[in-house]
């Protein structure tokens, strides 16, 4: 039975959903539970409802239900779903039945009643047994035709630095593309102040291209971005021409899944969906494999990372794509530095650094540099850091890289401090500092500065004034990380002090709802003893964050919850959430907690 809602179609026999007309990529479960809920609208499902039905008494834990229940709302909006305390979950958006030739009124969502489902809990294992075996074939189908419609008609894109009239030629409108030049941009410029700008030009153009050429050996290659309201999709390639490798680039762009992801917000899980059906598809898509690798790194799946970095290796061995064998060595590395296996992880950098130096890429050669120094940090050998970091300092500035040049500058800054370097954390904050008055950057670049202050300080009182002025270098810029970072240190300290009221201030004016945000009214909440509204914002805030692939603020939220005085809280979901996440890292930092509860 095909349902139609909102601007979505779904049908419940084959599980495939769309959003006009163009396939969405959604996981087995989560396709069976939506066909459970949408065909039983009246209904509210309980946690034991829908592992039975969906899931079929398979073991798994209630967190499986919750995360589906998520990856919904995080499609539909958070209103699609609504739960009910300790009853379940019920579908809230009116669907439309759609036959052949016409449609049938509308199913509408019936009222909560008292009386209990007497649906049998097995009635759909035959049926779902059938449905599996019409994705598989619908799947392969579809993966062997090869379709990835475009789901825009747009896309502004910058003039890429080092750009010929030959490749303007190929940014023409075509069947595929809609290309609006923004003529009065430049590249190193819209990298360099990209949090100021692109809000400004995303009402009108949300979908922003662009990117820089660089020649080696007769190689042309491309770093380009492609930036969009959630997030942005970065890659490398290369060829003999700027044309070769500009047509390279559009073949690419018509993969209608790049624009699902930053489009809207996706989680991690969400994300691995659409990047393994995409690498499916194409197996020889060096940015698809690239992307899949660091999404398998967020979320800690280090051992399929690895076997995707080899695999990433591999095949551009036999391709003697010297920039993509490098681009494996430094994720391999990554994935053995969060494995804390630090002599190996150096062992695939310097490989990484030798293919980079081949081609000249002066970029990834910083980026290896900068990964070193924090292995030369884990041997306590600051000069070894030192020399590091300046030489990636120095290989940025030749690239004409300003953000990878800063980084590198205040990084060592940093590095000073840890290692009681007092003269060189100043001199290498000052230099950065000159860096940024040299470019004439945006005001928001300056806030870095102050907030290296506040990390140098050592009273949290004495934090209070930098942090103060971070905020006042980020008013057009709130959402930058130095400001939620601040703005949240800012917010505890109010609350140690008891300064509810200054602590309201600073959240009371927060116009964007993200996880960040949701977390200081929570903590606000808490501190002025609103129960209620504590665990409303709590609850929303684990919700964003889980949504947003956060780990240590979901297991910040999940901790809060597990305190919290309401017998109304699903303490052991929120117990077993922490029990299964944990890192070691964060149960050092929250050992008296832990402890204090029991966890």
């Amino acid at each position: 039975m095909k349902y139609k809602f909102l601007d979505f179609e779904f049908d419940s026999a084959s599980l495939i959903l769309s959003q006009n007309n163009n396939d969405i990529a959604i996981r087995h479960n989560e396709a069976k539970l939506l066909a459970l809920m949408i065909s039983q609208p009246e209904r509210v499902f309980s946690k034991e409802d829908i592992l039975a039905e969906v899931w079929q008494d398979k073991v798994v834990s209630e967190q499986a239900v919750f995360q589906n229940i998520s990856h919904l709302r995080g499609l539909f909006g958070n209103s699609a779903i609504k739960t009910f305390s300790k009853r379940g979950y019920q579908w809230q958006l009116k669907s439309h039945i759609k036959s052949d030739t016409n449609e049938i009124a509308p199913t509408e969502v019936n009222e909560i009643k008292d009386t209990p489902s007497n649906t049998p809990k097995h009635i759909y294992t035959a049926a779902f047994s059938l449905i599996f075996i019409l994705v598989i074939f619908f799947s392969i189908y579809y993966i062997s035709q090869n379709k990835t419609p475009l789901p825009t008609t747009e896309i502004a894109y910058i003039p890429f630095e080092k750009q010929t009239e030959n490749t303007f030629i190929a940014f023409s409108n075509n069947s595929d593309f809609n290309f609006v030049e923004l003529s009065n941009l430049d590249y190193r410029d819209f990298t360099a102040t990209s949090e100021l700008k692109y809000p400004s030009l995303s009402a009108e153009h949300p979908l922003i291209l662009t990117g820089e050429f660089r020649s080696h050996n007769q190689q042309i290659y491309l770093d380009f971005i492609l930036k969009g309201p959630f997030a942005q999709w970065k890659g490398l390639l290369s060829g003999v021409s700027q044309r070769e490798v500009t047509e390279k680039l559009k073949r690419h762009l018509k993969q209608s899944f790049i624009y699902d992801l930053i489009g809207k917000p996706q989680t991690p899980e969400l994300k691995l969906a659409n990047l393994s059906i995409a690498h499916q598809n194409r197996p020889k898509d060096f940015i698809i494999l690239n992307q899949l690798i660091k999404v398998y790194i967020q979320t800690g799946e280090f051992d399929k990372a690895m076997v995707m970095a080899d695999k990433l290796a591999n095949i551009a061995h036999l391709e003697n794509n010297h920039q993509q064998v490098g681009m494996a060595l430094l994720l391999q590395s990554e994935i053995l530095t969060q494995k804390d296996l630090f002599e190996l992880s150096s062992q695939k950098l310097q490989l990484a650094l030798i293919q980079f130096e081949l081609i000249n890429d002066l970029k990834r050669q910083a980026d290896a540099l900068n990964a070193q120094s924090w292995l030369e940090h884990q041997n306590n050998n600051y000069t070894a850091i030192k020399s590091s970091l300046l030489k990636s300092a120095e290989l940025a500035f030749k690239a004409k890289d300003i953000p990878r040049e800063l980084h590198a500058l205040t990084y060592l800054s940093v590095m000073a401090h840890k290692h009681k370097q007092e003269e060189d954390k100043y001199l290498y904050l000052q230099q950065a500092e000159n860096k940024m008055l040299q470019y004439e950057l945006p005001i928001y670049h300056f806030a870095k500065i102050p907030f290296h202050y506040a990390i140098f300080a050592k009273k949290p009182a004495d934090k209070e004034p930098h942090y103060k002025q971070v905020l006042e270098h980020t008013l057009l810029t709130p959402n930058h990380w130095v400001a939620q970072d601040s703005r949240e240190s800012l917010v505890k300290f109010y609350i140690s002090q008891n300064r509810l009221d200054e602590a309201q201030a600073l959240v009371k004016d927060l116009k964007t709802d993200n996880a960040f945000n949701s977390y200081l009214k929570t903590i606000l909440a808490q501190a002025q003893l609103q129960t209620a509204l504590f665990i409303t914002h709590a609850q929303r805030t684990f919700e964003q964050a889980q949504l947003s692939g956060n780990k240590y603020l979901s297991l910040d939220t999940a901790l809060l919850l597990c305190d919290a005085p309401n017998e109304q809280i699903n303490y052991d979901f929120y117990s077993q959430f922490i029990s299964e996440n944990a890192t070691l890292h964060w149960r050092r930092s929250n050992k008296e907690k832990l402890v204090a509860l029991n966890l």
